[in-house]
Parts: structure tokens; C-alpha cells; sequence
């Protein structure tokens, strides 16, 4: 395939493509949205930072109103967010992010593209930003993408100063403000100029905003659109658009009430012609900045003026003769957009499933095709279709009969694929990307696709389409979801880490699965220095497909050892495969399916605990039960129905996990309890919530406030307040190597006005900022203890962070 070509393309089919990859019918408005459309050749994009950071009223104004290709370059996938809805973190939540902007976009009709940056968490200054993603890198990317996409206006979320709220949010000002610049010049990135030429945009200006009243950044002298029109073709308002598409950012909670009314969205300008009363000012739109022929532009006014709504096909015979002139002017996302009206003018639907949703890398596949031309019977061209992979030709599509054909299908290509931008290892601050000109794609190029090839008349629409896996649930419905191939065995562990507090031995699990007949072999696993494990293989050897199998290893620390990486290497025949799976499935998204390498962190920690039983009550999502129970805790999982009904007196220390007092509206009665078990003796330690929303507006037995203050720089000094605290003492001792190799930050909202009751513990800063003593808070209260902490446990226990484990076991912990 033409990469060139097929990097911006379908952006009108793009609405028509539901969240699991299936094809849906446009209806008859849909449809003559398209061919409104069809008239304008003008485009915009929008840039920013992250996921969620778009003006989604905005983009869908752009996009559905004014009818312009609209794209918005979001120059990370947020994998240093939050997780409000799973356990997944870092370039997992990228993963989950990188879905829900995709289905953002099927609602507000823009297109999405990213850069390489990877989002590293909170920073406070652009020049931190820029440092660590490599701004030439992250520059070339949009640079790139200006060029490929060709925007007329571009448009930034956010300004270039602190008024931004977020370094990475002003480095994508000044970024999107050089990439303006260097997009045109024929001197800068010159190794693009194989497949793109040097893009001028007329203008870039900034999206300001009013979020709150100390937040404002408009002026009445600023550029204004009114985006709270309705569009009647639509039966909705761009305001409840945007709240339909900024729903879909389910993973950072982000479920909004539609706005219905005029709206008005204002902008200043930043570079190129300044535009006085309109910011399209000075811009031709129609098609005669492309052609002087009249008659494509006389062929567009016609079918839409002949548009009958009730039969739409009669608009097909003109829409052959527009496709002919379109695709003469070599504009190819305009040729997307006309073979997309025309397949939907038709009725035509057609897909290929698999019979099973996974298989092996070199398998022969069984797969129906089907297809339907939903046409009047007197509709007066022959319609056919042709599908490449599977070699069948020339399939007679008569009106409304459904064309069925069963048949097999072998992809050439074996290689497994993963996420484009996962293939290598990665930094801190940008993903490696091997084939360079996959850069701005939102996802891989649809790896397993039929080529369909639609005959109409006398003219051809080719038709990419990914093969997919189809199956009934009872409850949902027909579900879609990607077809996977995979190594014929795979080998999961049961964690990320093994974390080892003695020398004692521990059994490790490891699960086959088989995606294929009759499979056999063995697993060898790999170990560092000085660390032992039996047995040091293992032999498989399966019958069926779908077969699954667990294998205990019992690994232990032996003297002098170094802690390091467990291997599971996986050998069938000649062939070596080191790669586990890993499912992301959500109902708002496609099933994502990836292959990471089957290997986990062994390490062995200078650790005492105390106490034995614990009590978790779960809150947004994270894996701080499952590490505990690495380091031999007995963790009993309570919902806040249980703690209501339950005797607590049994645990040594209750946990809430994170965020849960922003998302358990039963906070507020289940707090009494937590309190009272303190009270007669027990240890509560509450992980960090967000200041607003909360459930309830004493989280402690004694006040202290919320703030949005962190510490990001996850090597700042940490200094000890109170050295003598039993936090810092018992049953580890905590020394300043505990806080060596965190994750990502130390802590986020941190506390002020904290009551006298309680101790402050630890102080930290990041560079040039005051020492914050906020990250943790300790009070007796009765016979008990209360803990409260913003540090990052949350990432440092997953991630295998000796010292962060010794320093929380030290915080559930009561000397008697």
C-alpha cells in the first residue's frame, strides 16, 4: 500500500466506522452531510498536548458545520495519567487513550494524529518538556504531520507561558509555533522531502480559554466564533456533540452533559496573515484553488440539489461522473470522501470474519465474506465485488440479496505485530518508531485486511478492510473485535515483579496458552546471577487449540546474587518466541491485544514486615493488594457494603486504594467506620485522592487540605523531618538510598493546613520550589494510627521499588 496515500485518507468513511471495526450504514442525513462537504477543500488542525486537552465543541463545529477536514494532533497519548477505570498504567493507559480519542472522533468527525513524545507525567515547565522528549524530534513529528495533512489553519490549545497549567501543555505552543514555521521551509527536515513538499499554513493562532475566573485568557478584541449552533441534518447541537465525543475519555472520568446554545469560542493570533474579522479570512475553500473546471464544481451543486432522501441511490450515476473529475485532481482524501458516498448511496455493506477470534503466526484462516448492495431493484448498473486475499472475483450483487462465500485466507506476512510505537524499547521522553514514516498514524496500518474491490458501472472503488472476529454476546449484542495472530504458544507471568523479602524460596506461575493444533516444546526460563529455579525447563505439548496450562517454578534467592530479569523463552522446533499476552478489553473500546515479552523483575529487598492481615478497599484501579501480596500479606479485598457489614477488628492495617474518596459515593458512610477501627487501635492509611470532586470533605480524623502540588522529579532530595518517627524506624529502617530509583514522581496532591495533630514526616521539592512537607501525614488517634499519603505508591510497589515497599510496609505497621 502507498503509504503516502493512505496516511490521511477515508476522514468521511472514518464516521462510519463503529468502535469494533465494523462497517455501519450512513443514513440519508449522514449522507448529505457528505455531499455538503464535498464542496469545501479547506482544512485545520488542532494541536495540543494530551488526550482530553481538545476543544471538542470546536472540532466538531469545524468538521460538521463549516465542513473543513479538521484533525487534531494530540502530541502524547497520556501514559502518564491516571487510570480511573482499570489497573493499566504508562504505555498500557497510552494504549487505552489512544482508543478512546479514535472513538472521540467518530462522533466530532475530526481526524487524530500523534507525535512520538511520550508523556512522562507532570511537568512544570516547557523547557523540562522539551529536554526530555527531544525537541528537534518532537518538532520533526509535526513537522511531518503539517506537511502530510496540509492545513490552511492551525490552532493551539494552550499558550506558551504558565498560564498553560502544564510544561508538556506550553511545549506544544511553542512547538506547533516553530513546526508553523519550519513546515515551509525546504531547508529543515529535508529527509521528508521524499514523500511530502514544504506546507504553508496561513495563519496559527491560539484557542484561549475561560475555564474559570482566574483562568481567563479572552478578550473582546479577540477573533470569535459562535460553536453552539444546532444542526438540524444531525438533530443535535455541536455542544452536545462535544459532550457525546469527550464522553468516550472514560478512562480519566470525563462523562459530560450535553450544551445546547450559543456558545462563542475566541482566538489570538500567533503567526502567518493576521486575520481581522474572520479566522478563515483570506482563505478559498471551494474547488477552484484546485481546478478552474466548472464542471465538477456544477456536478457538486447538482447532486446536492437533486439529494432525495428517500432514495439515495438515485444520486450514484452523478456521484460516478464527480468521482472521474475528483480523482483527475489528484486530491486524495477528497477521492475517499466521493467512494465513501458512493458505497453508502448504494447500501453497500461487506465485511470478511474470521471463525475464531485467534490464531497462529503462518495458519490457514477460515473466514466468510460477505456482502450486500442495498439498491431498488431497478437500479440500472450492475453492481459486483472482488476480494484479493481470498481470491474471489466478480460477485454478482443483486438488490438486497445478501452474497455469502466461505473460504480460507493466509496472511504472507508472519511477523507479530504490536503497537507500532511499542516495537523497541522505549525512554522516558519519546518511543522509537522503526519505520519512520508510520510517525502521526493514531495505530498500526490494519495489518490483516481484504483488499475489497467494489464495481459500479464502468468504475472501480477499492476498499481496505480489516478482517475481524464476530461473534453474539446475550447481553450486548453483535460484537466486533480485531482479529489476532499470535506465536503458536505463549507464556505469561502472573506479575511484573517478584519481590522476594527473605531467603526463602516462592512458586512462580506461568500460563500457556495455545493458539494452534497440536503444539509442543518447551519453556526454559532465564534467570540473573546467583538466583536459583527449579525445574530449569519444562516440556508442553498440546492437542487443541485454545488448550491452556500453568506451570509452578519455585525460584530461589541464593547468596550472592544480583536482582535482575526473569526470562521465559518459549521453543518449539527451531524457533525461540519470548512473548506473553496481554488483553485491554473495554465495552467502550476494541478488545486490544499485545504481545510484551515474557519476563518479569526479580528482586530480592532487606525487609521486615509486621502484622500479617489486611483489608484493601479498593478505589480507582491499581495493583497496590496484588504487591503486598508479593511480600507475603494475607489481603482480603472489602467492598464498601462490607465494611458496613463486617467486623474489622481482625486486620493489623485497613488500605483504601487510590482516588476511591473522589469515586465511592458511599464515602461518606463507610468513613465513621474506618475512623472507629483506628480509633480502637487499628492502622488506616488512606492513599492519595484529587482535590475536587470529593465524597466527602473530611477525609481525616483531624483537617488538612488537598492541593494540586506535586513533586515531579522522582530523584528530588527527600529530607526527613522527624528522623526519629517510627515511620522512618520500624520495622525498616528508611534511610535516603529507599527513595533511589522511583518512577515517574514522588508524589502528587500534596496536603497544606494540616491540623497539629498531625506529623509530617518527609520534605521534598522539585528544583527551585519551596520544600513541600505534604506528602505524608501521620497521627495517633485513640488507641490507633492514621496515615495519610500523596507519594506515588500507586506506581513505585508494580514497578518493584525496593525502598518504596520498606517505606509502606513501615506506614501499616504499629510498634507495639
Amino acid at each position: 500500500m502507498n503509504y503516502k496515500l493512505y496516511f490521511f485518507s477515508i476522514a468521511f468513511l472514518l464516521s462510519f466506522y463503529c468502535k469494533a471495526q465494523d462497517i455501519r450504514q450512513p443514513n440519508s442525513s449522514e449522507i448529505k452531510l457528505g455531499l455538503e462537504k464535498l464542496n469545501v477543500t479547506g482544512s485545520v488542525l488542532y494541536i495540543a498536548a494530551h488526550p482530553d486537552d481538545e476543544n471538542t465543541r470546536l472540532l466538531a463545529y469545524l468538521s460538521k458545520q463549516l465542513k473543513l477536514r479538521t484533525g487534531y494532533l494530540s502530541l502524547t497519548r497520556g501514559d502518564g495519567g491516571q487510570n480511573l477505570i482499570g489497573t493499566e498504567q504508562a504505555e498500557l493507559l497510552g494504549i487505552i487513550r489512544t482508543q478512546e480519542l479514535l472513538a472521540a472522533r467518530r462522533i466530532d468527525g475530526a481526524e487524530q494524529f500523534f507525535t512520538r513524545a511520550n508523556d512522562f507525567g507532570f511537568s512544570k515547565t516547557s523547557e523540562e518538556s522539551l529536554e526530555i522528549w527531544g525537541k528537534e524530534k518532537i518538532l520533526s513529528d509535526m513537522v511531518w504531520v503539517i506537511r502530510n495533512f496540509k492545513p490552511d489553519v492551525i490552532i493551539t490549545r494552550f499558550p506558551e507561558d504558565a498560564r498553560a497549567g502544564h510544561g508538556q501543555h506550553s511545549a506544544s505552543a511553542i512547538l506547533a509555533r516553530e513546526a508553523f514555521s519550519a513546515a515551509a521551509d525546504a531547508k529543515r527536515f529535508t529527509e521528508q522531502l521524499k514523500y511530502v513538499k514544504p506546507w504553508q499554513a496561513k495563519r496559527i493562532v491560539w484557542n484561549t480559554f475561560n475555564f474559570n475566573v482566574a483562568n481567563n485568557t479572552t478578550s473582546t478584541d479577540q477573533l470569535q466564533i459562535n460553536v453552539g449552533l444546532y444542526n438540524p441534518l444531525l438533530g443535535k447541537s455541536y455542544g452536545e456533540l462535544a459532550a457525546e465525543s469527550r464522553t468516550n475519555h472514560k478512562s480519566q472520568g470525563f462523562g459530560s452533559a450535553g450544551q445546547r446554545g450559543d456558545f462563542t469560542e475566541f482566538f489570538s493570533h500567533i503567526a502567518g496573515t493576521e486575520a481581522k474579522t474572520d479566522l478563515f479570512e483570506g482563505i478559498d475553500f471551494s474547488w477552484k484553488r484546485i481546478t478552474d473546471k466548472n464542471d465538477l464544481i456544477n456536478l457538486i451543486h447538482k447532486v446536492n440539489q437533486d439529494f432525495d432522501n428517500t432514495d439515495p441511490s438515485k444520486s450514484v450515476e452523478t456521484l460516478l461522473n464527480i468521482k472521474t473529475l475528483i480523482d483527475n485532481t489528484g486530491i486524495k482524501y477528497k477521492s475517499d470522501e466521493i467512494d465513501a458516498l458512493i458505497l453508502a448511496c448504494t447500501g453497500i455493506w461487506f465485511e470478511m470474519n474470521s471463525l475464531e477470534a485467534q490464531y497462529a503466526v503462518g495458519d490457514s484462516i477460515p473466514v466468510k465474506l460477505q456482502a450486500i448492495a442495498r439498491v431498488p431493484k431497478n437500479f440500472p448498473l450492475k453492481i459486483s465485488i472482488s476480494e484479493s486475499l481470498s481470491n474471489q472475483s466478480d460477485i454478482n450483487l443483486e438488490p438486497n440479496k445478501l452474497s455469502i462465500i466461505n473460504t480460507k485466507i493466509f496472511f504472507r506476512e508472519q511477523k507479530i505485530r504490536q503497537p507500532y510505537w511499542l516495537e523497541s524499547e522505549f525512554s522516558k521522553g519519546s518511543f522509537e518508531v522503526n519505520n519512520s514514516r508510520n510517525i502521526g498514524l493514531p495505530e498500526n496500518n490494519t495489518p490483516f485486511s481484504a483488499q475489497f474491490i467494489v464495481q459500479i458501472g464502468n468504475q472501480k472503488i477499492v476498499m481496505p478492510h480489516p478482517v475481524v472476529y464476530k461473534f453474539t454476546d446475550p447481553v450486548r449484542g453483535e460484537i466486533y473485535q480485531p482479529l489476532v495472530i499470535a506465536p503458536p504458544v505463549m507464556a505469561t507471568l502472573s506479575e511484573k515483579a517478584f519481590i522476594f523479602s527473605g531467603d526463602g524460596p516462592k512458586k512462580i506461575q506461568v500460563k500457556l496458552q495455545n493458539f494452534r493444533i497440536n503444539s509442543s516444546g518447551m519453556i526454559e526460563p532465564k534467570i540473573p546471577y546467583g538466583w536459583k529455579i527449579t525445574p530449569q525447563n519444562a516440556r508442553f505439548n498440546f492437542r487443541n487449540k485454545g488448550e491452556t496450562e500453568t506451570i509452578a517454578f519455585t525460584i530461589t534467592p541464593s547468596g550472592k546474587l544480583s536482582n535482575g530479569e526473569l526470562v521465559i523463552n518459549t521453543i518449539i522446533g527451531d524457533k525461540v518466541y519470548n512473548q506473553s499476552i496481554k488483553e485491554i478489553k473495554y465495552d467502550h473500546i476494541p478488545a486490544q491485544t499485545l504481545f510484551p515479552a515474557a519476563k518479569a523483575r526479580l528482586e530480592k529487598l532487606d525487609l521486615k514486615t509486621a502484622g500479617k492481615n489486611l483489608a484493601y478497599i479498593s478505589g480507582a484501579g491499581d495493583l497496590v493488594a496484588e504487591s503486598l501480596r508479593q511480600i507475603g500479606y494475607e489481603i482480603t479485598i472489602l467492598s464498601p457494603q462490607q465494611v458496613l457489614t463486617t467486623s474489622l477488628t481482625g486486620f493489623d492495617a485497613i488500605i483504601t486504594g487510590v482516588r476511591l474518596y473522589n469515586i465511592e459515593a458511599q464515602a461518606k458512610l463507610i468513613q465513621p467506620k474506618l475512623l472507629e477501627y483506628a480509633h480502637n487501635g487499628g492502622v488506616l492509611l488512606i492513599q492519595y485522592n484529587v482535590n475536587t470532586p470529593l465524597q466527602i470533605s473530611n477525609i481525616g480524623p483531624y483537617p488538612f487540605t488537598l492541593t494540586r502540588n506535586r513533586v515531579t522529579e522522582e530523584d528530588a532530595k527527600v529530607t526527613f523531618i522527624t528522623p526519629g518517627h517510627s515511620a522512618l524506624n520500624y520495622p525498616n529502617k528508611i534511610t535516603e538510598k529507599d527513595f533511589d530509583h522511583w518512577v515517574q514522581e514522588r508524589g502528587l496532591y500534596f496536603t497544606s493546613d494540616m491540623d497539629r495533630a498531625y506529623t509530617p514526616v518527609l520534605s521534598m521539592n522539585d528544583t527551585g520550589e519551596e520544600p513541600n512537607n505534604g506528602s505524608l501525614l501521620i497521627a495517633d488517634y485513640g488507641k490507633g494510627k492514621f496515615v495519610y499519603t500523596s507519594l506515588s505508591f500507586f506506581r513505585q510497589l508494580p514497578a518493584g521499588v525496593p525502598g518504596a515497599y520498606r517505606l509502606f510496609v513501615n506506614l501499616i505497621s504499629k510498634q507495639k
